[in-house]
């Protein structure tokens, strides 16, 4: 009889309930860090997710105590061997970490981080690339590689994107750890609770939007992040358009009616 060996735990859970997907990273004795492997997960599960209907929204959460360490280190200095010093798959590396990051503002549904524990580095990033962040009092975060010499760069894209640049860059020129409360002053987070109601609050958020239009959202949330890049005069008149293209969907049309006749809202269709 051939002895059998225990399979290794998957990288990445999904679970879903009603709607709501949670998927979890699944290597808290290497405080979840992006390894290869979690990227690949990553990458995929959010690539399926985007075209599943049943899905309105998304909560991502760590394993363990914490959230997110950042990139995996012990398998990047592995390839410090390869003949041109590890330059070709340190690039390949982080192309494939930004083309994660950038799927979750691209995903049609909402993405909520779910923070407990240390959230660090591309850890951070991954904090700052999810459209909503809850994160549990004793939380801490850090755009830390400053600290070993390695610049948090491609963070730092992230990071830019979602609060003041003087904010940005204590976080990555100090390499300290702020706490829940000053990442909630500073934007990076959206609601600081105890730890006992982490999962409740995120749950709770998802909830209400999945009982929202997922046409209205997944219009607004292209909306949100294209805008964000134009001009004042063009942002208002690519929004103007996307409006005019809403009232025209089904359930702006049935949930404006309801709203008039002072009428229960409708089922959604999300079209």
């Amino acid at each position: 009889m051939l002895d059998q060996k225990p399979q290794a735990q998957p990288p990445l859970i999904r679970e879903d309930h009603d709607g709501v997907t949670v998927l979890t990273l699944n290597r808290p004795r290497t405080i979840n860090a992006l390894s290869e492997d979690t990227l690949d997960a990553l990458q995929k599960a959010f690539e399926k997710i985007a075209g599943d209907h049943a899905v309105k929204a998304v909560i991502l959460r760590g394993a363990g105590e914490n959230f997110c360490a950042g990139h995996n280190l012990k398998e990047m200095t592995a390839r410090r061997g390869d003949g041109d010093g590890g330059f070709q798959y340190y690039k390949d590396l982080f192309a494939s970490c930004s083309r994660m990051m950038t799927l979750v503002v691209q995903l049609p549904q909402p993405v909520i981080a779910e923070v407990k524990g240390v959230a660090t580095a591309a850890g951070c990033q991954l904090v700052a690339s999810c459209d909503l962040a809850v994160a549990s009092a004793e939380a801490r975060f850090a755009t830390s590689g400053v600290n070993i010499g390695l610049f948090c760069s491609t963070p730092m894209v992230a990071l830019t994107r979602n609060i003041a640049r003087k904010f940005a860059m204590e976080m990555l020129l100090l390499g300290e750890f702020i706490t829940a409360r000053r990442a909630g002053e500073m934007g990076l987070v959206n609601r600081v609770v105890p730890r006992d109601e982490l999962e409740t609050e995120s749950l709770r958020m998802a909830r209400i939007i999945a009982d929202k239009s997922p046409a209205a959202i997944t219009i607004g949330k292209r909306a949100f992040y294209d805008q964000a890049e134009m001009t004042l005069d063009d942002a208002y008149a690519y929004t103007g358009q996307v409006m005019a293209e809403n009232m025209l969907a089904r359930d702006a049309k049935a949930g404006i009616a309801a709203f008039i006749g002072k009428a229960q809202m409708p089922e959604w269709t999300g079209e």
